[in-house]
């Protein structure tokens, strides 16, 4: 069995500890398994210095040979997938197979941000005689980037792809919790031959961190994923430095059912989506609208499968669905269950915590709860799915949107008309149909609303990591 790894910070090329670290827990156990060293100011001064001389190395490096550097970083990771799944699931949960499709998926967001560094074109503006305006883009500078803990890999793998094919340098603070799999980005760049400075790898205070480097005007962009309430002082603290920021927010996704749909399919594929990954997912669907005359059998389906998840630790062959990350949510997950039955809900299946040790939560169900519970204005981030019954699709579409979150919203219909209006009217970044997947590599990723600024992944994905520049040129005749 591969040991969890010692945790290093990564600054200017190379490893460094510190005189102060904080645990890191198993949440299937609650053992500590590992020590994160907590970056000092002297540190972050370091990362600092380095991502500014890193970025005028790194913009100067001719975008194929950029490409070339994280597709040979990516192999890395691809070649050591088992290594990397095994440290994820040691310190977030999930279970074993749902880590190795992480460290694929981040591969894949590195591999085409590659490909789109070769492609980002300007154009030149017709004009008069002997006049020519050509529009550039260029990289924008260091990025300070914030990831969250529900994806240990994904989430920096996303930051750091965007970066680095844009040309920019980076530092990343990623979750003093789930550390391992940005510690394994940070490994296969180096020794990939990143030039140093380019990518920085800090832990620590996320406070503190934070207000460190935002403040600093070596910092041109703020990335960051994470709740809606921390993006909002993020934002506030960058803007009063005229920094640029790129906000990828919270979520609590509609799911819309039809009358017309395969509904036993529909309701077998949204309880595993609902409970992957324990529910910690911004795009996981949270709030089902189900026409009534679907309603009961719809609700019959997605309560059987989620009493047949297995939960359990992680490495154990055969589970579905592991712990939740953290205390924290163990204790919000059923603060936010309780509250939903006291204000009339039911409880189909699951609500419950399993055991004493380890942050396990039955996968839950709760139907018919009133719009005034808080968990159908409050993302759950667990594993917790909310069915109510809707008499049309006009009235699923206005209570899909009742909420101030816009991230991923889906539908189940077969009908174009359906398709039509949802497209329409429906208040989201992301629209799925028939299938639960929101985000892809190749797609644009990102929110309405209070659910974030910005987009990630897909050719946009590399606009916000860098600015345009105008040049107009009157050439003489000589």
């Amino acid at each position: 069995m591969t040991a969890y790894p010692e945790l290093q910070l990564y600054i200017d090329g190379a490893w460094r500890t510190t005189a102060t670290d904080l645990p890191v827990i198993d949440p299937a156990t609650e053992d500590v398994i590992g020590q994160v060293p907590v970056a000092g100011p002297t540190d972050l001064d370091d990362a600092l210095a380095a991502a500014a001389a890193g970025f005028e190395v790194w913009r100067a490096t001719p975008p194929r040979e950029r490409a070339a550097l994280i597709v040979g970083a990516a192999a890395l990771m691809r070649a050591r997938q088992e290594e990397i799944a095994h440290a994820i699931t040691l310190e977030h949960g999930k279970p074993l197979v749902e880590a190795r499709a992480e460290v694929i998926r981040g591969a894949e967001f590195f591999e085409w941000d590659a490909g789109e560094a070769m492609r980002t074109y300007g154009r030149v503006i017709p004009s008069g005689p002997n006049v020519k305006h050509v529009v550039h883009h260029q990289p924008i500078g260091p990025v300070a980037a914030f990831s969250p803990w529900n994806f240990p890999f994904s989430q920096p793998a996303r930051k750091v792809a965007g970066a680095l094919a844009s040309g920019c340098s980076i530092i990343l603070k990623a979750a003093e919790e789930t550390p391992a799999g940005a510690m394994h980005i940070a490994r296969a760049f180096h020794e990939a031959g990143l030039p140093p400075g380019v990518l920085n790898l800090v832990f620590g205070v996320p406070a503190d961190i934070s207000e460190h480097l935002i403040a600093s005007d070596v910092i041109r962009l703020v990335a960051f994923t994470g709740s809606t309430a921390v993006g909002r002082h993020l934002t506030g603290m960058a803007s009063d430095h005229m920094t640029s920021v790129l906000m990828e927010l919270g979520g609590h996704a509609p799911v819309i059912v039809c009358e017309d749909t395969d509904v036993e399919a529909a309701a077998a594929s949204s309880a595993i989506r609902a409970m992957r990954n324990a529910g910690q997912v911004c795009t996981s669907p949270t709030r089902f609208f189900v026409h009534e005359a679907v309603y009961e059998q719809f609700l019959d389906g997605i309560t059987r499968r989620c009493e047949t998840t297995v939960v359990g630790p992680g490495l154990e062959p055969g589970v579905e669905m592991g712990p939740v990350a953290n205390d924290r949510r163990l204790a919000a997950v059923g603060e936010l269950v309780a509250d939903a039955c006291a204000a009339g809900g039911t409880l189909t299946t699951g609500g419950h915590r399993i055991g004493d040790t380890g942050y396990f939560h039955e996968p839950t169900v709760l139907a018919d709860v009133s719009d005034h519970a808080r968990i159908m204005q409050e993302e759950p981030f667990g594993p917790v799915a909310i069915v109510n019954p809707v008499d049309s699709l006009d009235t699923a579409i206005e209570r899909a949107n009742s909420v101030p979150f816009g991230l991923a919203a889906y539908g189940f219909t077969n009908r174009a008309d359906y398709v039509d209006r949802m497209v329409d009217r429906v208040e989201a970044g992301n629209l799925s149909i028939n299938m639960l997947e929101a985000s892809l590599p190749e797609t644009p990723f990102g929110g309405v609303k209070s659910s974030g600024y910005g987009r990630e992944g897909g050719t946009e994905g590399l606009h916000h990591y860098m600015v345009v520049k105008t040049v107009s040129h009157s050439i003489p005749i000589i």
